[in-house]
């Protein structure tokens, strides 16, 4: 196995690019609702997502000698809406109101409980 697959950070850089795949496929769509058919849009959406299948499942795979499923998981969540927020920003000029970042901050200190020393 490689050194960059053996790294701590190669499952995190990974989950953030299989999440830019994955928003994609999901969110791209809406941005087209009135011009295009919904079974051309799902079809386009999993086009995207076999990449982002491509890019997760090595993530996980790897991460998981390294990591607990539950820090993966909810590390995953972060880098999700980490993602959704800048992706919502710049394809959709959307801003998240305060309550969003409300939101965030709880999940950010579940991913640090879960990270915490000795929880693996």
């Amino acid at each position: 196995m490689s050194r960059v697959l053996q790294s701590a950070w190669f499952p995190f850089a990974a989950l953030v690019v299989s999440n830019v795949f994955m928003t994609f496929a999901w969110y791209r769509h809406l941005k087209f609702k009135e011009h295009q058919p919904l079974w051309i849009a799902i079809m386009v959406s999993w086009g995207i997502a076999l990449f982002e299948y491509a890019i997760m499942v090595p993530a996980n795979r790897y991460g998981s000698g390294r990591y607990s499923l539950f820090q993966l998981k909810l590390a995953q969540e972060v880098i999700t809406l980490v993602v959704f927020t800048v992706f919502a920003f710049l394809y959709f000029n959307t801003r998240p109101q305060w309550n969003h970042f409300a939101a965030f901050l709880c999940i950010l200190a579940a991913v640090g409980f879960t990270f915490w020393p000795g929880s693996r």
